[in-house]
């Protein structure tokens, strides 16, 4: 019903930066929030940043203050812009939203969905 497609991954140096981008389309929705997790080799996922429909945003401990995430309702989009980068931040990065599917004027449950995830890669 909704597809979640994230970019902006890549490889860069320690100290540079790269804003990832994930774009929701297909059916029409009310979101409820969205956010980026992370998981690196032979690690666990962890949640990196969410911003609530309220407009609230959380991040982790180790992001705080280096990281941003920020949406473009107009475009569907929501962003992660990341400052500082560290080799630490090496991972697969996946957007993750829960939403409403909505036709007309009916609203569903709320669903969780995924992307399918892009690499970043820090060098040291």
């Amino acid at each position: 019903q909704v597809q979640l497609v994230e970019s902006g991954g890549g490889l860069v140096q320690a100290g540079g930066s790269l804003r990832l981008s994930c774009v929701a389309s297909g059916s029409s929705f009310i979101s409820i929030k969205m956010g980026w997790y992370r998981q690196a080799p032979g690690k666990q996922r962890e949640l990196v940043a969410v911003v609530t429909g309220g407009g609230s945003t959380y991040y982790a401990d180790s992001v705080k203050g280096r990281f941003t995430i920020s949406g473009d309702n107009a475009k569907n989009m929501v962003y992660l812009q990341m400052n500082s980068l560290k080799p630490e931040d090496t991972a697969v990065y996946y957007c993750n939203a829960a939403l409403k599917i909505s036709s007309g004027s009916n609203v569903g449950p709320v669903h969780d969905y995924w992307g399918q995830g892009t690499q970043v890669t820090v060098s040291s």
